[in-house]
């Protein structure tokens, strides 16, 4: 996308939404988000009936065939069960015939029984589920409001998910409890068969404002060791078992296909960010009122994405520092996070992101073995899709490539040496 176009041209865009504001039932010492201590009150801060209708008819009118919501918190669940049957009967009520609604929801676990999995499992919900390592890990930072940890009601919960085959993912925060334990963690989430893994650095945003830095748990020498370490066992001679987002985004790159993950993408993407009380920001790091976007209980979804500060916003990702533009690692993370760079008054220029040079150092470090894994990635799903679509024959060069990178043959896996017998 073009750093000059208007966001409101853009018609696929998803929606994150804080279900509960900052209520939580964990007391969780890094987190920059809710501010209640693990002792949300008697009543439930949830989102509005009628701003929820408001919203989700508005954007289903405006989906084209595919609607995407992710439910966050705080803890959403505690908005309880009643609460996303009205969403799910909601999304059906005013969806168009044939759109397909996706549904993710990030939650720390401690509050999935049987019930709730069934339903996820029902309306085909993916979850995230906040998970720091083993119990001693998890335990030392991820409380309840009496200081208990909360690992065993975490695995509970997870019991819960696998015995209705609900799709899962672990996210974990890399702090400084865990940044040299790399090895071990991946261990633990292979041992727990954990195949899915996003680790996130610790940071604290509760400053928000435009030009605030944020500040860091860890240091980017040591995210970088804790990323190289990891890097290692994921590896695993050639042969992936685990898949840990950072790794697998960066294969992306190698097999010719765009990262999915937002930082490491030439642009950010197309979001709404609510708060329980239906006021819109751009990205879930910018949640302040120096960055408000409107309030989809009175502004239209246009007028949001139309709103000056959200083209700010989006030409902040693309007005890269001049390291970044001569990088040689420039198409793995395109500059990283524009809210781990710090910026100057007028958001024209920046520093480098916080953790670049956790980037290079792990980039550097695994590119041979990334550059023998993405040929050999490219060179299976090349031989398949010969099979599968070109009947066993090479494609002509003006052919889309078998591999699925997108692009024409010819520029792409002509010179890739293929074991098909032809």
């Amino acid at each position: 996308m073009s750093s000059g176009c208007s966001a409101a041209e853009h018609r696929n865009i998803s929606v994150m939404w804080k279900t509960v504001s900052e209520d939580c039932n964990l007391a969780c010492d890094y987190c920059y988000y809710s501010t209640c201590g693990g002792k949300p009150g008697r009543k439930i801060n949830r989102i509005d009936p009628i701003i929820l209708e408001k919203f989700i008819r508005e954007y289903m009118e405006r989906s084209r065939g595919a609607a995407t919501f992710a439910w966050q918190g705080g803890e959403p669940l505690l908005a309880g069960l009643d609460f996303f049957e009205e969403v799910v009967q909601l999304q059906a009520k005013h969806a168009p015939r044939n759109t397909i609604i996706s549904n993710s929801l990030q939650t720390n676990g401690t509050l999935i029984t049987d019930k709730w999995a069934s339903f996820l499992k029902k309306f085909n919900f993916l979850v995230g589920v906040s998970l720091d390592g083993s119990k001693e890990i998890h335990d030392a930072r991820r409380v309840d409001s009496v200081g208990q940890g909360s690992f065993d009601r975490v695995m509970k919960g997870i019991a819960h998910l696998r015995k209705h085959r609900v799709d899962f993912n672990i996210l974990t925060v890399v702090h400084k409890g865990n940044v040299d334990k790399a090895a071990e963690m991946m261990r633990f989430f292979e041992s727990e068969n954990l195949a899915f893994v996003q680790f996130i650095p610790c940071m604290d945003f509760r400053a928000q404002e435009i030009n605030r830095p944020g500040v860091y748990d860890i240091t980017p020498e040591e995210y970088g060791d804790f990323l190289c370490e990891a890097f290692d066992c994921w590896y695993n001679d050639g042969e992936p078992q685990t898949s840990i987002r950072f790794f697998d985004e960066m294969l992306n790159v190698y097999v010719n296909r765009e990262p999915g993950l937002c930082i490491h993408r030439a642009a950010c993407p197309q979001t709404i960010i609510l708060e329980q009380n239906g006021d819109a920001f751009p990205c879930d790091f910018f949640i302040h009122a120096d960055w408000k976007v409107g309030n989809v209980g009175t502004d239209s979804i246009e007028e949001i994405l139309a709103h000056p500060l959200y083209d700010k916003f989006l030409k902040m990702k693309p007005n890269l520092p001049e390291p970044c533009r001569t990088c040689d690692w420039k198409k793995l993370c395109h500059g990283g996070c524009p809210r781990n760079r710090e910026w100057s008054t007028d958001l024209l220029t920046s520093d480098v992101d916080y953790f670049c040079s956790s980037y290079k150092q792990v980039y550097s470090y695994a590119d041979e073995r990334m550059k023998q894994l993405g040929n050999k990635v490219r060179a299976r799903l090349f031989e398949q899709n010969v099979i599968r679509y070109f009947k066993g024959k090479l494609p002509e060069r003006n052919d889309p490539c078998p591999c699925g990178s997108g692009k024409k043959y010819k520029q792409c896996c002509a010179a890739l040496k293929s074991s098909l017998h032809h």
